[in-house]
């Protein structure tokens, strides 16, 4: 019995000490750079995508609960608070093409670019799958089946499909515009070097543009602009039971996932050339170009005695017969001590 209760206890005690141990290491792990950039694309991604799939599911299954207006605002005010959520630790892409616009333009390292683009599309996977599981019972099935196309067609609430009205080149060129407004846009709203948003202010500003952007660019192919946002949901409605249709219906699916890469580059380019280039650079304050002159001149050892200094509050005498004598400054080719400089 005794034995028996020493190796329960010496267990329990050991259960004890490496839960903490497990607890720590976890611990070490979130607290890790690339893991919580991950993390906060992840959720951030997440955030906005159920608030801008739910106001589309709204529009498509809802009649008058939904609207155009409403999926502009459901998207808009869920990148706000997606920035809200991220901006802080990974900058909030929550969009593949503005990442790898940030990668090549060399403002972030590109070993980062796979970390950013698989949080984001796990995130709006997810959501995705959170949608359906959401609206579920009021999806409309056509026969039977899930459709693509037609009245009853409901894979639209989860990725953009090409309208009627529109061809797949322009649809392609209309995408390029839209995300490169955005980025263009985007460069605008954080350059501190220029007229950025107020601090604070970022994510609210940034979320009416991408209303603004819905309500006059919208219409064409549903502003994508985001491959994080159309590929993902794409694939869940293939697996979900929209079949492989969701990738024939008029060959769109590659434009939103291509389109905005391209771009978002373009409008970064365009910034950088008219308006970044153009900026001039802050004047360097007096005191800081003095340290930088003091780094610079070489500081010799003391060879001499120093002279003696006279206190600050000592009077001192302004007549001529008091008046020191002019000394001759050194050249600046000559050593000169930093504490008579």
């Amino acid at each position: 019995m005794d034995q028996s209760d020493r190796k329960r206890r010496s267990t329990r005690g050991s259960k004890m000490v490496s839960s903490p141990t497990a607890i720590t290491r976890m611990q070490a792990i979130m607290q890790k750079e690339m893991v919580r950039e991950f993390l906060a694309e992840f959720m951030s991604t997440y955030v906005m995508m159920v608030f801008g799939l739910g106001s589309v599911a709204h529009m498509v299954l809802g009649g008058k609960f939904g609207s155009f207006l409403g999926v502009n605002l459901g998207f808009g005010f869920g990148v706000t608070m997606g920035v809200h959520m991220a901006g802080n630790i990974s900058g909030a892409h929550m969009n593949a093409a503005l990442t790898f616009t940030n990668c090549a333009l060399g403002r972030m390292s590109w070993k980062k670019f796979p970390v950013y683009v698989l949080g984001q599309f796990l995130g709006s996977f997810l959501a995705a799958a959170t949608i359906y599981c959401l609206f579920y019972s009021i999806i409309e099935f056509s026969g039977g089946h899930l459709t693509v196309t037609g009245p009853l067609a409901t894979a639209s609430i989860f990725a953009t499909y090409l309208p009627d009205h529109s061809t797949l080149w322009r649809g392609f060129l209309d995408e390029v515009l839209v995300t490169g407004m955005l980025q263009l846009c985007l460069f605008a709203i954080t350059d501190k070097e220029n007229n950025p948003a107020l601090q604070g202010t970022q994510a609210l500003v940034i979320g009416i543009l991408i209303i603004v952007i819905g309500v006059s660019l919208g219409m064409n192919t549903g502003y994508a602009m985001n491959p994080s946002r159309d590929l993902p949901p794409r694939f869940f409605t293939y697996i979900a039971g929209w079949g492989v249709q969701v990738f024939r219906a008029r060959d769109w699916w590659w434009v939103p996932v291509v389109a905005p890469f391209l771009g978002a580059y373009l409008g970064g380019i365009i910034y950088l050339v008219f308006i970044g280039s153009t900026i001039a650079r802050r004047p360097q304050i007096l005191e800081d170009s003095m340290m930088y002159e003091d780094r610079r001149i070489p500081v010799l050892s003391k060879t001499m005695p120093n002279p003696p200094v006279t206190s600050s509050i000592t009077p001192v005498s302004v007549s001529p017969i008091n008046r020191p004598s002019v000394r001759t400054v050194p050249p600046l080719s000559d050593p000169i001590h930093l504490e008579h400089f």
